[in-house]
């Protein structure tokens, strides 16, 4: 029972360590590997974004292979000139297993098929309007992301969110007691709003349930 117990238990948390790490990295928790994240994805994006994803995908893979070629060579010729036996530089990296067990794969698809599951049933409520009051919101996002549209595109929305990704939880705590209580007073103007709109709906359209 102990030993179920703690499988289960060790599960949970490998399926959790993705998520954990993605958290302490936009917290910045350690603002050296926060750092490089951030400038690492945004430099790909904007290179993505004046280049084509093949130029941006060759021109990463060769500036790492001039890196490790570089401190290969280099490695070698020190070893030669002190008369050492150290052996390959990247030997540690090379014996480290990073092959995917079926387990693993298989928890992952078990996740992916969750929200999968979630997003479909969000997707039929919300287009079938079984509440009117989530559907006004739906329909709101996306007039808005029309014009959002509009003025950028994919990349460009990309590099935005990359950039919200990482400054807002840093602007969030430490504005946090004010963005509350603003993001209180939107949501409950626009709840007043949807719900003024609401009952002037005819009888038969205000249901918030489908039958």
């Amino acid at each position: 029972m102990h030993t179920q117990h703690n499988h289960s238990c060790g599960v949970q948390c490998k399926s959790n360590l993705p998520a954990s790490a993605a958290l302490q990295l936009v917290h910045w928790k350690q603002p050296k590997k926060s750092a490089a994240s951030f400038g690492l994805s945004l430099l790909v994006l904007i290179s993505v974004a004046t280049l084509s994803v093949i130029s941006v995908v060759s021109y990463l893979l060769l500036a790492c292979l001039c890196v490790t070629i570089t401190f290969r060579v280099y490695k070698s010729v020190i070893q030669a000139v002190q008369k050492s036996d150290e052996g390959h530089p990247f030997r540690s990296l090379l014996e480290r297993d990073i092959s995917m067990s079926s387990e693993s794969v298989r928890q992952l698809a078990d996740q992916s098929l969750i929200h999968l599951n979630w997003l479909s049933s969000q997707t039929m409520r919300l287009l079938l309007v079984e509440d009117l009051v989530d559907s006004l919101k739906l329909a709101a996002v996306m007039w808005l992301m029309t014009y959002v549209g509009a003025v950028f595109n994919g990349v460009t929305i990309l590099i935005l969110a990359d950039i919200i990704f990482f400054t807002t939880p840093l602007v969030y705590q430490k504005n946090k007691t004010q963005i509350d209580q603003n993001i209180d007073l939107v949501r409950c103007r626009l709840e007043e709003t949807l719900y003024k709109l609401q009952d002037r709906l005819p009888g038969a359209v205000k249901r918030t349930k489908a039958e």
